[in-house]
C-alpha cells in the first residue's frame, strides 16, 4: 500500500469554524477526506462586520461537534491520524485561542504531533493540493484582511513582493458596501449591484498607478467613493449601481496594472527556469467575476498559467490548514510545541520590512 499521511486540520481565525481531514501521498498528491465548515454570516450580518466576541463564542459552541463530524465523514479514528493541525495566526485572538487549544488537547490526548499553521501559508500552498503546482509560483492573496503578492519558492520559503499600504481589498469592498447601505458581506453585494451599473459614469482614482513598487493601496479609492456618493446625495438605486460598477472598474484596472508588474519581474528573474509560470489567486475576493476575468486575461497575455482553487478553498477553510501541515511534515520540518502561543499578527515573510497590511503592526513605509 502506498505510504500516506493523514492530518486533521482546524481553522478558527475569523468567522468560519472549520475542521477537515486531508491525506497526502508520498508522490505529493492530496485527497480531501472531509471538509466541514460552519459559517457565522447570519450572526454578524446585523453589525455590518465581524464581532470578535460573537465569533469566539460561536467557535467554542461549534468546534467540538465539527471535529467529530469531520472524523466521521473521513471514516477516521483519531488514533489513526498522523498529526493534528490548527491555525495559529494571523487572525482574531479569541478565535485563534479556541482552535489552537482544541488542537493541543487532541494532540496531547492522542499523543500526536501538533502543527501550528500560519493561515497565509495555508492559502499559499492550496494550489499544490488542487492543481499539483510545482515551485516556484506567484501568489496574489486578496481577502478581507490581506492583499499581498508573494513569491512562493517552496514550503516555508516565501518572499513578499507587494502588500497593501492601507486597506485590504476585501475591506475596501466591505466599507464601500456599508457606506452605500448594502448588506454584509460587502464583496458579493457590490458585485451584484454593479451588474446593473455604468462603470464609466464616475472617474474614480487608480491608486499607485505608475509606481515602481509592487504594493497596493485602496484607502484613497474608498474615500473617493464616499465623496462621490456625498456629492450626489440623496443617492438613488441607479446611483448606487453606477458607483459600485465604477468602483469595481477602478479596482480591476488597479489590480491589472499592479499585478502585471509582478508578472514581468517573475519573468525576468525566472527566465528559462519555469517553462510555464503560474499566478495563483486565493482569498474571498477571487470569487469576483470581473476581477477574475481580468486576471485570467492578464495571465494569458503574459504567458502565465492562471490558477484559482475552488471558491470554498479560497475562503477560510480547514482543508488548507491540514494540507499545509502535511506539506511541512513531508519536507521534514519539525512539529510545534504544545507551548506554542497564537499570533494575531504573523507575516508570511518575516524578513520583509514592516508595512501596514502584511501581518505586522507598524507605521506605513
Amino acid at each position: 500500500m502506498e505510504r500516506s499521511t493523514c492530518i486533521l486540520g482546524i481553522e478558527t481565525s475569523c468567522d468560519e469554524t472549520a475542521a477537515a481531514v486531508v491525506r497526502r501521498y508520498s508522490d505529493g498528491r492530496g485527497e480531501i477526506l472531509s471538509d466541514v465548515v460552519f459559517s457565522q454570516l447570519e450572526e454578524h450580518a446585523a453589525f455590518g462586520g465581524v464581532v470578535p466576541e460573537i465569533a469566539a463564542r460561536a467557535h467554542v459552541e461549534m468546534l467540538d461537534g465539527l471535529v467529530g463530524e469531520a472524523l466521521r465523514e473521513a471514516n477516521m479514528e483519531i488514533d489513526r491520524l498522523d498529526a493534528i493541525a490548527a491555525t495559529s495566526g494571523p487572525g482574531l485572538i479569541g478565535g485563534l485561542i479556541v482552535g489552537l487549544m482544541t488542537a493541543k488537547a487532541l494532540a496531547a490526548a492522542a499523543k500526536k504531533p501538533l502543527y501550528a499553521i500560519n493561515h497565509l501559508e495555508g492559502h499559499a500552498l492550496t494550489a499544490r493540493l488542487t492543481d499539483g503546482l510545482d515551485f516556484p509560483y506567484l501568489l496574489l492573496l486578496v481577502s478581507g484582511g490581506h492583499t499581498q503578492m508573494v513569491l512562493v519558492r517552496g514550503v516555508g520559503d516565501y518572499e513578499r513582493w507587494g502588500t497593501t499600504i492601507d486597506d485590504a481589498l476585501g475591506e475596501a469592498f466591505d466599507k464601500t458596501a456599508k457606506l452605500l447601505g448594502l448588506p454584509y458581506p460587502g464583496g458579493p453585494a457590490v458585485e451584484k449591484a454593479a451588474m446593473d451599473g455604468d462603470g464609466n459614469r464616475f472617474a474614480l482614482p487608480r491608486p499607485l498607478r505608475g509606481d515602481k513598487r509592487l504594493d497596493f493601496s485602496f484607502s484613497g479609492l474608498k474615500t473617493a467613493v464616499r465623496q462621490t456618493a456625498g456629492s450626489i446625495a440623496p443617492v438613488t438605486d441607479k446611483d448606487i449601481a453606477d458607483i459600485c460598477a465604477s468602483f469595481q472598474t477602478a479596482i480591476t484596472a488597479t489590480l491589472h496594472e499592479r499585478v502585471e508588474r509582478s508578472l514581468k519581474r517573475f519573468t525576468d528573474e525566472y527566465a528559462g527556469i519555469c517553462e510555464k509560470p503560474a499566478l495563483v489567486v486565493a482569498g474571498g475576493v477571487a470569487a469576483n467575476h470581473m476581477i477574475r476575468q481580468a486576471l485570467e486575461d492578464l495571465c494569458e497575455k503574459n504567458g502565465f498559467r492562471f490558477v484559482a482553487p475552488p471558491h470554498r478553498l479560497c475562503t477560510d477553510n480547514a482543508v488548507m490548514i491540514a494540507w499545509a501541515a502535511a506539506e511541512r511534515r513531508a519536507k521534514g520540518l519539525a512539529a510545534d510545541s504544545l507551548d506554542t502561543a497564537p499570533r494575531p499578527r504573523w507575516p508570511l515573510d518575516e524578513r520583509s520590512a514592516t508595512l501596514i497590511g502584511h501581518g505586522k503592526r507598524g507605521a506605513k513605509a
